[in-house]
């Protein structure tokens, strides 16, 4: 066994004995015999085989034995700060994490953490996506990520501007669809609920039907479709049935009263209005998109 593994053996003997973290103090300490240089190659290696993780407490680097299940996808040839943010952003998944957090999480000061950051964008290892959540402000993920939905708004935003005509067309041809199935039910001769029964579709059959015009340039999934699908209903134009297997059917209804179009407003379809709320980063109030639909 070489000197640098049997110096890496003690590093992780003593990092046992501290599973909180231990900073370089400690292995001056406790590694005394060992050169500095020697330490130094034996924590590198360490970091590089994700044996051990780099964390920041104060001013202070925390060395940390890493957890078996918990595996990081960074490249062995950046540097330790690089490391540190990599690793708080890998763990933003694909819904990113702002800045402020980052910094928060690594403790560095914020010009050093722009600087590093622009660092890890360059090499291509992270990137900076706009948040519709809120328009001013950028959060980062790995690279290689597809931010989540609720970061980019999914089909209905274009550039972070809400895609209202788009959508509403989406609901008149679901509708449209809706109509066509009540109708050739009604056609049927059947009884009242028979021709109820005939009348549902599923979020399946509208999907195709959408697909099979080539009205949508981008590509739509089915929870893109039941999304529209809901804002039918929304509207009073549709009701939505469930179904004993957990999921639902759709089916035209009557609707003497014409029903207000909640479907041109950017709430039927927010992707983010779990998250509104009278006070915080979303609210009605500061929302551009609500603001530029009242206009």
């Amino acid at each position: 066994m070489d000197e640098i593994a049997t110096i890496g053996f003690q590093i992780i003997a003593l990092a046992k004995d501290k599973p909180e973290g231990i900073n370089n103090d400690d292995l001056s300490e406790s590694l005394q015999a060992v050169p500095p240089e020697k330490r130094v190659q034996a924590l590198n290696k360490l970091l590089q085989d994700a044996v051990l993780e780099i964390l920041k407490k104060g001013n202070t680097l925390i060395y940390r034995l890493k957890d078996p299940g918990k595996k990081s996808s960074a490249p062995k040839d950046i540097d330790n700060e690089e490391r540190v943010i990599y690793n708080i952003v890998e763990e933003g998944g694909n819904k990113g994490i702002w800045i402020r957090d980052i910094r928060v999480k690594s403790n560095l000061a914020m010009t050093q953490l722009n600087k590093v950051l622009k660092q890890l964008e360059n090499k291509k290892l992270i990137k900076a996506v706009k948040s519709v959540n809120a328009s001013k402000k950028k959060v980062y993920m790995l690279y290689n990520l597809e931010p989540d939905r609720s970061i980019t708004g999914g089909a209905w935003y274009q550039d972070q501007d809400f895609e209202a005509e788009f959508v509403d067309v989406l609901n008149q041809q679901c509708l449209r669809f809706l109509r066509q199935k009540r109708e050739l039910a009604k056609s049927s001769g059947e009884g009242p609920l028979a021709v109820q029964k005939l009348s549902e579709c599923s979020v399946g059959d509208v999907h195709r039907f959408i697909s099979d015009l080539g009205i949508s340039k981008i590509s739509l999934d089915e929870d893109d479709l039941e999304t529209i699908l809901k804002t039918v209903v929304y509207d009073g134009k549709a009701e939505r049935v469930a179904q004993i297997s957990g999921g639902f059917l759709y089916r035209a209804i009557e609707t003497p009263i014409a029903a207000p179009g909640l479907v041109q407003m950017p709430c039927g379809i927010c992707p983010v209005i779990k998250n509104c709320a009278d006070c915080g980063e979303v609210t009605p109030k500061l929302c551009t998109y609500i603001s530029e639909w009242l206009d």
